[in-house]
């Protein structure tokens, strides 16, 4: 069995591929710089660091920053043991293409058939605190959010085990939902990349 804490462990392919994304990534707030740095030594060290059970200091996790087709709504759920509104995501379950992570996640979360990819680059980057839960000791979750779109009018289906809540919110809205920094950043981010037209 590998050892999770070598260094510079070789990388395999889909691995690599979401380091060079990392690497070519352009972070905008001073947060974002440090978590990217911290992102980049998780992945060149720490050969399980796509595992659940991976607590120190933490595993990587993918998301799904998912917009109207207009660009005024995105998609957030209340997510019901953190009791925040956020992005769809979830674990990698050792999967390293979080691009894929992202989409399977917001899929599963939502039910919607209609989820497209913008595009294959990286949207945000954070790295939060999880509180222990369970068996789960306390631990970080190193999250890469991919953007994508799908149909407003589509039926949704919330994941009752998952979310207290799941709606589109208009964007100019979000901060009457919630206070986290990271879901206004990406608010913001989406206005100013993806104007209404």
């Amino acid at each position: 069995m590998l050892n999770s804490s070598r260094n510079n462990h070789p990388l395999n392919m889909e691995a690599n591929w979401i380091k060079q994304k990392l690497d070519n990534y352009q972070p905008q707030s001073p947060k974002e710089a440090a978590d990217l740095e911290k992102l980049l030594q998780l992945i060149t060290s720490e050969i399980n660091c796509f595992n659940r059970d991976h607590f120190t200091p933490g595993h990587i996790t993918g998301s799904a920053w998912i917009v109207s087709h207009k660009r005024d709504y995105a998609l957030l759920t209340n997510h019901i043991k953190l009791q925040k509104w956020l992005q769809l995501g979830g674990h990698s379950d050792g999967h390293p293409n979080t691009f894929d992570v992202g989409l399977r996640e917001g899929q599963e979360e939502s039910g919607l058939t209609s989820i497209k990819p913008l595009n294959d680059e990286i949207f945000d980057i954070d790295i939060h605190h999880i509180p222990a839960h369970g068996k789960e000791p306390e631990h970080q979750h190193f999250d890469i959010c991919f953007l994508f779109e799908a149909d407003q009018n589509e039926a949704f289906k919330r994941q009752e085990e998952e979310s207290l809540d799941l709606r589109w919110i208009p964007l100019n809205q979000i901060d009457q939902f919630t206070q986290e920094k990271r879901v206004l950043r990406m608010a913001l981010k989406s206005q100013k990349l993806l104007p209404n037209e």
